[in-house]
């Protein structure tokens, strides 16, 4: 970010970049994260000015850790934030629980970003959801406009009622990006006051103390609701498109219809009705825990039908309902519980538009019947070639396929279990490699691994574990598998940084997430102070050695580690290029069929053969690492002399 655009009033910025620019305007002090997908670039955004703007911030080990590293801060009277994705929640769910008995001092925001989709997660969970189950209010923005000055809100509610708050972006707020009037704060120019922990009983979680600040969360929850109602984040607004979520009431007062939406559904249900030709009110909830329904119900009096568009789960609609039943008011309501709209998956304007036009013409408000059908004609209707099929693989060069080449080979006649994990090396499952058999979360694969041995001996299991993982939460399980006896095989992929979310840095890089030298621990001492005996360090891109390695590995009678080593190809410089002698190939297939690298392809140009197809290097995807080279049996893939 250039430092000449920050004077500017209006600025584009990402969904994420907005929250973080919030954060930082409502004078937050410490930031601790960990990095995953759709919610990296919040604290990234932090790093870049937070010398600047004199703020802590840190990658911390895992999710627990950062929240428990937040709450420190808090309790010290500091504002602090904690990022991470909605999978995260769940490492960090032991502290939050508590934390919503015991509360805050300085202003406590979690950013908890969720992936409808799901676009790179394990699920789609509904962060409300989790919001709900620990009685703690959420904030829904549509916008990176919205974002921006939710997260100021999250503070201050925070600071206010002394109960953290849950921020929710979702996939589609997180990476768009709007023009956004903002001017970023001015930048301290002396120390910021120093904040101090000052000792109470209150931050003590004791049965006795549990059972008084139960009922103390419970009596905040009406708190939260006038909160955000004096403040109207949830309000009626026009559908206009093209208009911030602040925009004044206009369109169709009297429609026989009520649309409520929450988030991002917001910009679905505004291109949906432009495409139809309508200005139809819509009541916009950014606050939709705990849901403060006096005024929906005000807005509700008079309508025949009332539409619900949320994604995910049926939150805003489940405590709609509720109310309406205790008002006795039987409107009907259309949502995820009338089967109208879907409770997985993203919205899209493709899926919305034909049920809003079931509705719409039910209520009378189209022209015509078909009306809508003609919108969707023009949105879906045009030749265009389908998109093609990108299935995820490893980079050429990833030390991860030389490692998972050489286990598949050493294990190949032993029926072997593979027990995956989340990273790059999740990828290892995808053909030819076909090297993990299970993915759970982080840091299940030792454990896993384990398991399987506990109940079939017989076998070799081998779990894949990349190095921040292991930080993460890949040391426990390791303990409790030399704890427990099992017969498993550990391999530790360090390729030296935290590569799919963005290559942040990890305890094993001996740097901090603010550039600052520090403590450069070793797996294998930690690997040995764990227990286990038998413990090796091989170069991945070694094949011969990594080979020996693992089938030394998987006949030991015990927990085995295998440690392979290389630097992640994306930060690093490439190492040359490879051919094919194509007079030395045998076209036994291996390069291709078994080993497959992406830079290695079939030879369209070559002559057709009954056997396999002649093979080339693509030298542009070609990174050097020399290890197809080593699979070749016949020594056919040789080095390019430039």
């Amino acid at each position: 970010m250039q430092s000449s655009n920050l004077t500017k009033a209006r600025r584009l910025l990402m969904g994420n970049e907005a929250i973080a620019w919030g954060a930082i305007a409502a004078g937050v002090r410490v930031v601790a994260s960990y990095p995953g997908t759709p919610s990296t670039e919040v604290t990234e955004t932090i790093l870049r000015h937070a010398k600047d703007y004199q703020i802590y911030a840190e990658w911390s080990v895992n999710e627990k850790v950062a929240l428990e590293t937040a709450i420190a801060a808090s309790w010290s009277g500091a504002r602090a934030m904690t990022c991470m994705k909605q999978v995260g929640l769940n490492v960090a769910s032991d502290p939050l629980m508590t934390l919503a008995y015991l509360g805050v001092k300085g202003g406590l925001v979690l950013v908890v970003a969720d992936d409808p989709g799901p676009h790179s997660s394990q699920t789609e969970q509904d962060t409300r959801l989790f919001a709900r189950f620990a009685k703690l209010p959420v904030f829904d923005p549509a916008t990176p406009a919205e974002a921006l000055a939710l997260t100021q809100a999250a503070f201050e509610l925070s600071e206010t009622l002394q109960v953290p708050v849950i921020l929710r972006p979702t996939t589609r707020v997180c990476h768009v990006c709007q023009d956004v009037a903002f001017t970023p704060p001015a930048r301290p120019t002396e120390p910021r006051p120093a904040t101090y922990f000052e000792k109470d009983p209150k931050w003590v979680i004791l049965p006795a103390l549990s059972a008084k600040k139960h009922r103390w969360l419970n009596a905040q929850q009406e708190a939260m609701r006038q909160w955000v109602n004096e403040r109207q984040f949830n309000r009626l607004i026009t559908a206009e498109p093209g208009q911030g979520a602040a925009t004044p009431l206009e369109g169709n007062h009297d429609a026989p219809l009520a649309i409520i939406t929450g988030g991002v559904s917001l910009n679905y249900i505004r291109e949906t009705l432009a495409l139809l030709g309508l200005s139809l009110p819509v009541y916009h909830v950014s606050a939709p825990v705990p849901l403060d329904v006096a005024p929906i119900l005000a807005y509700l009096q008079g309508k025949q039908a009332l539409l619900v568009v949320e994604e995910q789960e049926p939150v805003i609609e489940e405590q709609i309902i509720v109310a309406l039943q205790r008002a006795g008011n039987p409107l009907p309501v259309y949502g995820k519980h009338s089967g109208d709209l879907p409770r997985e998956g993203e919205f899209s304007l493709d899926l919305l538009l034909p049920r809003l036009q079931q509705r719409l013409q039910a209520a009378g408000l189209l022209a015509s019947p078909d009306q809508a059908g003609i919108a969707v004609e023009s949105v879906t209707s045009a030749a265009l070639p389908p998109l093609p099929l990108r299935t995820p693989i490893l980079c050429a060069g990833c030390g991860h396929r030389s490692v998972f080449y050489a286990f598949s080979r050493a294990t190949r006649s032993k029926k072997s279990v593979f027990t995956g994990d989340i990273g790059c090396y999740t990828l290892g499952a995808m053909p030819p490699l076909n090297a993990t058999d299970t993915c759970l979360c982080m840091g299940a694969a030792p454990a896993m691994a384990a398991g399987f041995s506990h109940v079939e001996p017989d076998r070799p299991h081998v779990a894949f574990l990349g190095d921040s993982t292991f930080f993460h939460s890949g040391i426990p399980p390791l303990i409790n598998a030399v704890y427990n006896r099992a017969k498993m095989t550990l391999v530790i992929l360090d390729n030296r940084t935290t590569a799919m979310t963005g290559h942040q840095p990890h305890p094993g890089l001996g740097i901090t997430a603010m550039a600052e030298p520090t403590f450069l621990p070793d797996i294998e001492q930690i690997v040995r102070a764990c227990g286990v005996q038998w413990v090796r360090t091989v170069d991945a891109y070694d094949l011969a050695a990594t080979m020996a390695a693992a089938k030394e590995a998987i006949a030991h009678d015990g927990v085995s580690v295998v440690i392979a080593r290389r630097e992640c190809v994306a930060i690093v410089r490439r190492l040359g290029t490879y051919r094919i002698d194509q007079e030395a190939c045998r076209l036994c297939g291996i390069c291709l069929k078994k080993y497959g690298c992406p830079a290695i392809v079939a030879d369209d140009s070559a002559e057709a053969t009954d056997t396999n197809p002649p093979v080339r290097i693509v030298p542009e995807k070609c990174f050097g690492c020399g290890t197809c080279a080593q699979a070749c049996p016949f020594g056919a893939i040789v080095r390019e002399e430039i």
